[in-house]
């Protein structure tokens, strides 16, 4: 813990690798707002110009944002992948094929390790995500049913305290909200696919709970695998409906009213 005893810059410094150090493992996520500056240099033992020191530092690094107010966020990083790459992967349909083979080789291993370390505060952060999608399920709410999804397995992540595989997986996490890979709310729009969703999920949250690796990575994986194919038979679906749609008129372009017509 930093601490004013040494040298301003380097207490500064000691400041702001502490911080550093908090967004790295997670407990500082990205859109967080930092305590203030009072309460924040009371809790980590410095002077308040020490403090800001440091968080200018890291505000020039772009780790931390200051905005109108006085009040400071953790900056919006590691939560999605930004440049010409995102129109890029969004505009290509084979994007959610890759995403979810990816997916498919990490949820599984991921949801074991989370089995094996999760600590009871990481087990009662994914009880309060299983509660909330229970909650979304029964008000048939399912845009808050697919958010609470999404937190779920962000906090499986967490749970494993893998720095490199929580921030990778957030990034993807934040592309899956924007609708980068695709939209989820065709899925929980279904409700028999819902149920089932509740249920893979359910499953996912005992295993850990458990502790049972084992059955945490089996579970991860067929879900992952239910979701591949729901979502291929529902863009088939799609693209037979377009057929048709075509095939009794909104879309021909053909000067006659039915084929061989005078």
């Amino acid at each position: 813990m930093p601490n004013d005893t040494t040298r301003p810059g380097r207490a500064a410094d000691a400041v702001a690798r502490h911080i550093e150090g908090l967004i790295l493992e997670g407990s500082l996520r990205p859109g967080e707002r930092l305590l203030p500056e009072r309460e924040m240099a009371e809790r980590l033992g410095v002077s308040r110009p020490t403090l800001r020191d440091g968080v200018r530092a890291l505000e020039e690094r772009g780790l931390l944002r200051g905005e109108a107010g006085g009040a400071t966020h953790v900056a919006p990083i590691g939560t999605s992948i930004t440049d010409p790459l995102l129109p890029l992967l969004a505009s290509r349909l084979e994007t959610t094929d890759d995403y979810l083979e990816f997916r498919a080789l990490s949820e599984g291993p991921a949801a074991a390790l989370a089995a094996r370390r999760a600590t009871p505060v990481d087990l009662a952060e994914l009880g309060r995500c299983m509660a909330r999608i229970d909650r979304a399920h029964g008000l048939q709410d399912p845009t808050e049913e697919a958010e609470a999804d999404a937190d779920l397995h962000v906090a499986i992540y967490e749970a494993t305290h893998n720095v490199v595989l929580l921030h990778v997986m957030r990034a993807l996490s934040g592309m899956l909200r924007a609708g980068v890979f695709y939209n989820r709310t065709k899925l929980y729009a279904r409700p028999e696919v819902r149920e089932l969703l509740r249920g893979q999920h359910r499953a996912i949250h005992d295993a850990i709970a458990a502790r049972d690796p084992a059955a945490a990575e089996a579970a991860a994986a067929g879900h992952i695998g239910f979701t591949h194919a729901a979502l291929r038979e529902i863009r088939e679906a799609e693209a037979r409906l377009e057929v048709s749609i075509r095939r009794v008129g909104a879309g021909r372009i053909g000067a006659s009213g039915r084929a061989g017509g005078g």
